[in-house]
């Protein structure tokens, strides 16, 4: 292990990390509390939640000025850890006899300057055993217990300190460094934690004529394996230690124990760069942690998906414009004498005169039944329950119309609709979950309200176009209208004059020559201008008929244009909008991503200086 200073610049890097971990911590939680758009996954939201956590607890650690290194030993049923600990300790600080299991309060072994307030609350359930070694100042070693102990709540205690734990010595013996438990729990740690390698008992391990790797090598063998390519691994027998300090002589030390290796390795292997640097790459774990579980709850882009479900979704809205408009209108129906009566005065008005007296006469007694058919009992009435009146209400027509085609059609087709919209969603694969409650809101509209709008504007819009055209309509229009308003007076005027001029050039004044003159004088030209106002009629019908064949065909094309904006406008845009907010979300989280891994990148920069990588392997 180098043994090289810290560089200058290496030296506030945890102190500086400190801030950055809770600004992280309250990045992630803020993130969490926000209510979600896309649904999250509860095991994905825990992780995280517990990854804010894992950031809250090590930025309290980092705020000191000094961090502590928690070293823990970790091993199976009678490896000797306990001893382990003593023969570092020079003393008997923890339990150790042949009764199985001994560990069951963990031990903290910590020097005496350090403030027990400044441990991991897991910590300050254990037993304390404080020191006066300046060498193991800054270091904290822990003793757990067993891996493999048959009492559960052990196996627990341990599982709860290996969090707070920066290095793991995994301790083995010629009997048991290779057990199923401890291994498992080995592969789930070594990512997050340092390890080192004590095999223990090591005079147990030399025995002249054994077959087969020794437990050292085969060890290494596995942990090479597992990407160690070069552990830190020391072969003990710290027995023979502790029996050292107790004044018991126990013979000769095998060839190859480095127990003294170990404690210099722990003492000054592990100094304030390389403490420094396993905190990083701690740290720099959870951030790969953090960085996946993000991953995970990034929000698909449905740009495309909902691009094509907004296109199906117009197809469907389109068809059912169509089919509201034809449910509309057949809703008419037995109104059409009444609608061609209002359109048919409305268009007549621009007439003045003799032609405007005509019409009017003429509209009364082709339209009287629809101002008597509500008082005159015997003539057939409409099967709609729409009340009519002999005054035109459009407000109160059209709403009429409109509730009764609710009652009968409009209502089911309207639910009807948002479930074929969300089958059309679901055969782009659009999450029907996103879609649901948005689609659902917008079909409880009060539709029948907005049918009854567009059904006003649409009667309004084809009046004013059929009483005041544009374009060609409008000058063929002008054109017959100055004809009917001019020609029919000077017809008049013309007849008369021709009779009169006739009536004084006759020869003679005989009685019945006067009595046939003025007959004529007063019929004719009467007959002559009705004649004329017939055949303008005539080409006013042909020119400019006012049949409801012709009106429904306008209202037909309007109404279904109009209902096709207002479907649109209100469900057309649900996928697009609902994209959108997913692409906002996406960016949110992808911008605490960019956070992570810049806070990742630059420790990662500063972690160079540190041979550490050897406690971590590949």
């Amino acid at each position: 292990m180098s043994t090289a200073p810290t560089p200058s610049h290496s030296e506030p890097v945890l102190r500086t990390l400190a801030p950055l971990l809770t600004r992280l911590e309250k990045s992630v939680r803020h993130w969490l509390d926000a209510k979600h758009l896309y649904p999250r996954n509860i095991v994905t939201v825990g992780t995280l939640e517990g990854l804010a956590d894992d950031l809250h607890r090590q930025a309290d650690q980092l705020k000191a000025e000094q961090p502590l290194l928690c070293i823990m030993l970790m091993g199976g049923t009678g490896v000797g850890k306990s001893s382990l600990l003593n023969a570092l300790a020079g003393g008997a600080i923890a339990k150790s006899s042949f009764t199985r299991p001994t560990t069951r309060d963990p031990v903290v072994y910590y020097h005496e300057s350090v403030k027990p307030e400044k441990f991991d609350p897991v910590l300050r359930t254990c037993h304390l055993a404080s020191h006066d070694r300046m060498a193991l100042q800054h270091k904290i070693i822990v003793d757990t217990p067993d891996v493999d102990s048959t009492h559960l709540a052990n196996r627990d205690k341990l599982l709860q300190l290996l969090p707070v734990a920066d290095v793991v010595i995994y301790v083995g013996s010629s009997e048991k460094y290779h057990d199923s438990i401890g291994h498992e729990i080995f592969k789930q740690q070594r990512k997050r934690r340092a390890f080192g390698f004590v095999l223990n008992k090591w005079d147990r391990c030399l025995h002249g004529g054994a077959q087969g790797l020794r437990p050292d090598e085969d060890w290494l063998k596995d942990l090479k394996d597992e990407g160690f390519a070069k552990p830190q691994f020391f072969r003990t027998c710290a027995q023979y230690w502790v029996d050292k300090v107790n004044g018991v002589s126990n013979g000769e030390l095998p060839p190859g124990e480095q127990f003294p290796e170990l404690t210099e390795w722990l003492e000054q292997g592990l100094n304030r760069l390389e403490i420094d640097a396993i905190k990083v790459r701690g740290i720099n774990l959870l951030f790969e942690q953090l960085d996946n579980a993000l991953q995970d709850t990034l929000p698909p882009d449905l740009t495309d998906i909902a691009s094509k479900t907004r296109s199906g979704w117009e197809g469907l809205l389109g068809d059912e414009a169509h089919a509201t408009a034809d449910v509309l209108l057949n809703t008419l129906e037995p109104y059409q004498r009444e609608i061609e009566h209002h359109f048919t005065v409305q268009c007549y008005r621009r007439f003045r005169g003799l032609m405007s007296g005509y019409l009017t006469l003429i509209t009364k007694v082709k339209y009287a039944g629809t101002s008597l058919r509500d008082h005159l009992p015997f003539l057939p009435k409409p099967a709609a329950a729409v009340e009519t009146k002999s005054t035109w209400d459009v407000t109160q027509f059209t709403r009429s119309c409109t509730s009764v085609a609710g009652e009968r059609q409009l209502d089911a087709r309207t639910r009807a609709l948002a479930n074929r919209l969300l089958v059309e969603a679901d055969k782009n694969g659009f999450p029907l979950v996103l879609l649901n409650e948005p689609t659902e809101n917008a079909a409880k509209i009060d539709w029948r309200q907005r049918y009854a709008d567009a059904l006003m504007d649409v009667l309004q819009h084809v009046e004013q176009q059929w009483s005041h055209p544009t374009g060609a309509r409008r000058w063929i229009n002008g054109g017959i209208t100055l004809m009917a308003n001019v020609m029919p007076p000077l017809v008049l005027f013309a007849a008369y004059a021709i009779i009169l001029w006739d009536f004084f050039g006759l020869p003679g004044s005989g009685n019945l020559r006067l009595e046939q003159s003025l007959q004529t004088l007063l019929l004719v030209p009467l007959a002559i201008t009705v004649i004329f106002l017939v055949m303008l009629h005539l080409l006013i019908a042909v020119v400019l008929p006012l049949r409801w064949h012709r009106i429904r065909g306008e209202f037909h094309k309007e109404l279904e244009a109009r209902l096709n904006t207002a479907l649109g406008m209100t469900f057309a845009s649900i996928p697009k909008d609902r994209a959108e907010a997913l692409v906002q979300e996406r960016r949110d989280v992808e911008k605490l991503i960019a956070e992570v891994r810049e806070v990742s990148g630059w420790l990662e920069q500063r972690q160079q200086a540190a041979n550490i990588t050897v406690l971590y392997g590949n």
